[in-house]
């Protein structure tokens, strides 16, 4: 696992870079990120190489991978170099993937600069791009040397972003902390003490991750939400319905829960109130029932599935998570149905 700490950003990198030693160092940002939060770090850090890339999952592809492997090329980076990754989780996949692979791999190191990335991105090392509309369908699993979480950056999110990451923690909750649940259901993005919910679900997310650190099955409860959530999010990704990951994750989250009543015992009560809940956070997206069909079919490409079969991870009940349950279209269907008929 790698080290996580939650700290001052002052205390902990400075801190990371006298106990290591690299021959080169490079930080990858966005457009955004440049502007608001490498300003907090830049002086803490030694001369360095700046890699600037467009933000965005329309932009976490091979040619982004190719620009950033240029960027490391050109400057001689060698096996000893370590990469910064000071983003969300678009740069967290990519940057980390970049690194992994780049003459066989060197070292890197996730600064999170969104909520999203602090509670889930950065933190189990999977690494990873989207390809051919299919969402993180390259990718491998492969630690940082370290993640350095500063809930300041926080401060820099547009509230959208801060919401969008909260459909994570509310994942935690649903899929292992019942109280844990009700206090950020309770609290809301208004209340939150963002220290202690990214401690608590960091904790959540690492516990699993030391169990089964390459997903082969305890590790799939984390994907709650996802299945139906990724598809959405790639369907729309390039139109004018375009969802934040959060957004769609949501949605998931909704659609998820509705297939756990019918087939993995949660109750029509727990139901109504994890609906009512998302809905009130995040509101009702607009989807189409036009585009179901394409939805459904872009599930297949998941890759928690196996022979064929749509595998789902659903809750028993708030709290409690099961995974590989196979659902077939027709479920999905109905599940895509009743989000959109939502008021």
């Amino acid at each position: 696992m790698s080290t996580i700490v939650i700290d001052q950003i002052a205390n902990s990198l400075p801190k990371f870079l006298r106990e290591n030693e690299f021959s080169k160092i490079g930080v990858v940002v966005d457009e955004h990120t440049k502007v608001f939060c490498l300003p907090i770090v830049q002086a803490l850090l030694p001369p360095h190489d700046l890699i600037v890339i467009q933000s965005g999952e329309i932009n976490k592809n091979l040619d982004t991978c190719q620009l950033i492997w240029h960027k490391l090329t050109e400057k001689s980076f060698d096996r000893k170099s370590l990469l910064i990754n000071l983003g969300g989780g678009v740069i967290g996949d990519m940057g980390g993937f970049c690194a992994a692979s780049f003459k066989r791999g060197i070292s890197f190191i996730n600064i999170p600069t969104t909520l999203l990335s602090s509670v889930d991105a950065s933190v189990g090392g999977k690494l990873g791009i989207d390809f051919n509309g299919f969402k993180n369908h390259i990718g491998l699993f492969k630690e940082p040397q370290a993640v350095l979480i500063d809930p300041v950056f926080l401060d820099t999110l547009p509230r959208k972003e801060l919401r969008s990451g909260f459909a994570e923690v509310i994942k935690h909750g649903l899929i292992a902390d019942k109280e844990y649940y009700s206090e950020i259901i309770n609290d809301g993005l208004d209340q939150a003490n963002w220290n202690a919910v990214i401690a608590h679900s960091v904790h959540i997310k690492s516990e699993v991750v030391k169990k089964d650190p390459i997903e082969e099955g305890l590790r799939k409860i984390l994907n709650f939400g996802h299945t139906i959530g990724h598809a959405l999010e790639s369907h729309y990704l390039s139109t004018a319905h375009h969802l934040l990951h959060g957004e769609a994750i949501a949605i998931g989250m909704i659609c998820e829960a509705f297939l756990s009543k019918k087939l993995t015992g949660l109750t029509e009560i727990e139901l109504e109130r994890i609906t009512a809940n998302l809905i009130g956070l995040y509101g009702k997206s607009k989807i189409m029932k036009s585009d179901f069909p394409a939805v459904v079919k872009k599930m297949y490409q998941d890759k928690k599935n196996s022979h064929n079969l749509l595998n789902h991870t659903l809750i028993k009940k708030v709290g409690e998570a099961t995974y590989d349950i196979a659902v077939d279209e027709k479920d999905v269907m109905d599940a895509l149905f009743y989000y959109e008929q939502l008021n």
